[in-house]
C-alpha cells in the first residue's frame, strides 16, 4: 500500500471544517484592514531564496527542496528551481517584477503550502501551510513608519481573539539596522570564540557563519552560555531605538499587551528593526504560532528599489492544533436528512434543492433504504431533523418532520418547511 510521504499528511473532514473556519476568519479580518490577496508560484528560482533568505541560514543550507530543471534544447541552460520554503521572498519578487510601487503602499496577504525538509514533529511538517501578510512600498508611502508595525501587530491580536485564542503572548524585540547588527555580530563572534567548542554542532557552525542564529538554539545544555552573551539592545542606534519605542507606544495606546524579549531573533537574514512572535501555551515547548518582522532592505537585495516592509507568517498547522480543544460548533452538521420512500428519489431531490436555497445543509438519502436505515443514516450524519418523503406526503404537499433529539414528529406544509427547520 502506498502511503503519504513522511512529513506530509491528508487533511480530512471534519478537521477541514476547522481549517475553513480559520481561513474565513483570516479573510474577514484582513479585509477590515484593507489587505488584498496575492498568489505566487509554489516554486521559484533557487537564487531568490539564496539572496533573499540568506545562504547561511538553516533553511537555505539544509532544508530546501531543490532540483535542476533540465534544458529543453542543447542551446538552453538548465535552471535551478526550489519549492518555496517561505513566501516573503516570492511576494517581494512579485512586487519588483510587476512594479507594484506605482500603487503606493501595498498590503498583501497569502494562504498556501510551503516546503522544508526538516525533521517532522508535532505541528511541524515538510509540507506545511502558512497564512502571511506583507506591507511594502516606497518610503514616500510611509512604509518605514512604526505605525505600520503596530497596525500589523494589532491586526494579529484581533485575528487570534476572533478565532478563539485568548491566552496568546506577544514577544517583541528590535534587531536594529544592518549597521547595528554588524557591530552586534562582531561582539558575538568575540564572545563566542572561547566557548563555542562547548556548544552543539549547529551553534559551532553558526558562531562562525552567522552568530545571531545562536539565539535560535533550543539545546538545553547551551542555554547557560547563551545567557552570558551580549544582547542586540546594547547595540541599537538612536534611530532604531526611537522606532522601537514608537511601536511600543502605539501598542500600549490601542491596548495590545506585549512583553520584551531581547533574545528574540528571526531565522532569516532579511529582518531589520521590529521582530516579533506570538506564542500559545497549548503547543508545549515549541509554542510559537506565528512570527515576523520588518525587512527594510530585502527589495534592494533582490535587485529592486528601496521598499521598506514588514510582514509575518502564521503556521496554519499549529494554529489549527491550538484551536482543536475549543473548536466545538465549527463543523456545521446537516440541518435535515431527506428520506425518500420507494419511487420518491426525484421528488426528494426537488425538495432538497428548495431547502438548500434557504441556506440549509441537507443530506439526501436514497429510495432503496428502508425507513429504519434512513433513520440510522440521519443519526450518523448528525442531522437535527429527518424529513420523510412518501407518495401520500407528496399528494398532500405536507411532509413528516421528526426532531431526532426530542422525538417530536409533526406534519409541515411544503411552504413552511424551511422556516420550521431553521427554527
Amino acid at each position: 500500500m502506498i502511503k503519504a510521504v513522511r512529513g506530509t499528511r491528508d487533511l480530512l473532514p471534519p478537521e477541514t471544517a476547522l481549517w475553513n473556519f480559520v481561513e474565513a476568519a483570516v479573510r474577514d479580518v484582513f479585509r477590515a484592514y484593507n489587505f488584498q490577496e496575492i498568489r505566487t508560484p509554489i516554486f521559484e528560482e533557487t537564487a531568490l531564496f539564496a539572496r533573499g533568505v540568506g545562504e547561511e541560514t538553516d533553511i537555505v543550507a539544509k532544508e530546501m527542496y531543490t532540483w535542476e530543471d533540465r534544458a529543453r534544447a542543447a542551446s538552453e541552460k538548465g535552471q535551478s528551481l526550489t519549492l518555496r520554503p517561505e513566501n516573503t521572498a516570492g511576494v517581494v519578487r512579485a512586487y519588483i517584477e510587476h512594479k507594484l510601487w506605482d500603487r503606493g503602499l501595498n498590503k498583501l496577504y497569502y494562504i498556501g503550502p510551503q516546503f522544508r525538509r526538516e525533521r517532522p514533529q508535532k505541528g511541524r511538517y515538510r509540507q506545511f501551510y502558512q497564512i502571511g501578510a506583507e506591507v511594502i512600498g516606497p518610503p514616500s508611502a510611509g512604509s518605514e513608519s512604526p505605525a505600520r508595525d503596530a497596525e500589523v501587530l494589532e491586526m494579529l491580536a484581533t485575528l487570534l481573539d476572533r478565532v478563539g485564542i485568548a491566552d496568546w503572548n506577544l514577544e517583541l524585540n528590535s534587531v536594529g539596522t544592518p549597521a547595528d547588527r554588524a557591530a552586534f555580530n562582531e561582539a558575538l563572534r568575540t564572545a563566542l570564540e572561547p566557548v563555542k567548542e562547548k556548544m552543539c554542532g549547529d551553534c559551532q557552525r553558526r558562531a562562525v557563519t552567522n552568530p545571531l542564529r545562536v539565539f535560535d538554539c533550543k539545546v538545553p545544555g547551551d542555554q547557560p552560555i547563551i545567557e552570558t552573551l551580549p544582547r542586540i539592545t546594547q547595540f541599537l542606534g538612536e534611530d532604531s531605538r526611537k522606532h522601537f519605542d514608537a511601536v511600543q507606544e502605539i501598542l500600549t495606546k490601542v491596548g495590545v499587551r506585549f512583553s520584551l524579549n531581547d533574545r528574540l531573533v528571526r531565522g532569516l537574514d532579511y529582518y531589520t528593526r521590529t521582530a516579533f512572535e506570538f506564542t500559545h501555551g497549548a503547543l508545549g515547548a515549541q509554542n510559537a504560532i506565528l512570527g515576523g518582522g520588518r525587512y527594510d532592505g530585502l527589495s534592494e537585495a533582490l535587485g529592486g528599489p528601496a521598499a521598506p516592509g514588514i510582514g509575518f507568517a502564521i503556521g496554519e498547522d499549529r494554529l489549527v492544533m491550538s484551536l482543536k480543544e475549543t473548536a466545538e460548533g465549527v463543523l456545521r452538521k446537516p440541518d435535515v436528512y431527506v428520506a425518500p420512500m420507494a419511487g420518491m428519489n426525484g421528488e426528494s431531490a426537488r425538495l432538497a434543492r428548495e431547502l438548500r436555497r434557504h441556506d440549509l445543509v441537507v443530506e439526501l438519502g436514497d429510495e432503496g433504504f428502508r425507513l429504519k436505515k434512513s433513520f440510522e443514516a440521519a443519526t450518523k450524519a448528525g442531522a437535527k431533523y429527518i424529513l420523510i418523503v412518501g407518495e401520500n406526503e407528496v399528494k398532500a404537499d405536507a411532509f413528516a418532520v421528526k426532531n431526532l433529539a426530542t422525538g417530536e414528529q409533526v406534519s409541515v406544509p411544503r411552504a413552511e418547511l424551511a422556516r420550521r427547520i431553521q427554527g
